[in-house]
């Protein structure tokens, strides 16, 4: 109990002191520069980044190509017969190195229009944001699909839009989304008809010599890795996929 008391004691003295002490970063603070500008406080611009990092991933998915890629390869591990083979890991960073490939003059705009600028001070948080997201717009509005893009844009109550800088981005983000759906499910497809043909060819043969016990599955397997092999199936895929986009 004594030692309760003196520790209240102790608190009571530190408080005052505490109370007057000199101020440290200002949370919350805009200054205007000397061209009529606004200066934000350096813990705002922490907090924006950190949120900006929060949503980095939502973004690659959203406003890139990491999702026609990734079903794609998704769809190809299937067909093969190999629901494990590749791993995810692998999988995802074959993903993620070949978006970054596909995405590396869109990024480089964005950087040399938006970022480069704020860091030397040329223009404004504001202004870097809009610079920003030009080059990722015009990438989305080149891939997106007119009948997505009017679909959304009803459901948000628009008829339709002049030009594709009037388009905002919660109509333009879930129609790019939706047309790299459908045209990612397009290039699966052909990718899964010549692995069907073997397993019907290797059905056939087994259902004529009476072997109806044994699975289909375990013959057709080297069959479809030596013929994916052959053809250079990851050369195929790879080249096919980066020449989708339309840059």
């Amino acid at each position: 109990m004594r030692t309760r008391v003196q520790l209240l004691l102790l608190l009571g003295t530190l408080v005052p002191t505490l109370a007057t002490g000199e101020p440290g970063i200002p949370a919350i603070a805009i200054a205007q520069d000397a061209a009529g500008g606004q200066t934000w406080s350096l813990s705002i611009q922490v907090l924006m980044l950190m949120t900006a990092l929060t949503l980095l991933p939502s973004l690659v998915l959203a406003a890139t190509s990491f999702t026609r890629i990734v079903i794609v390869l998704a769809i190809l591990r299937q067909a093969i017969g190999m629901p494990q083979t590749p791993p995810n890991q692998v999988l995802i960073g074959l993903a993620l190195f070949l978006s970054l490939f596909v995405m590396g003059p869109v990024l480089t705009e964005v950087y040399d229009s938006g970022i480069q600028p704020y860091i030397d001070g040329q223009i404004e948080l504001d202004e870097a944001a809009d610079a920003a997201q030009a080059p990722l717009r015009n990438f989305m509005v080149s891939q997106v699909r007119e009948p997505d893009l009017e679909l959304f844009a009803g459901l948000a109550g628009n008829d339709g839009y002049e030009t594709a800088d009037d388009i905002p981005l919660t109509v333009l983000l879930p129609s790019f989304l939706t047309s790299e759906l459908k045209t990612a499910f397009q290039i699966g497809f052909l990718t899964f008809i010549p692995f069907l043909i073997i397993d019907l060819v290797v059905s056939s043969v087994l259902m004529s010599m009476g072997m109806m016990m044994l699975s289909p599955m375990l013959i057709s397997l080297p069959f479809k890795i030596m013929l994916f092999v052959l053809v250079d199936g990851w050369g195929l895929i790879i080249g096919t996929l980066a020449a989708s986009f339309t840059i």
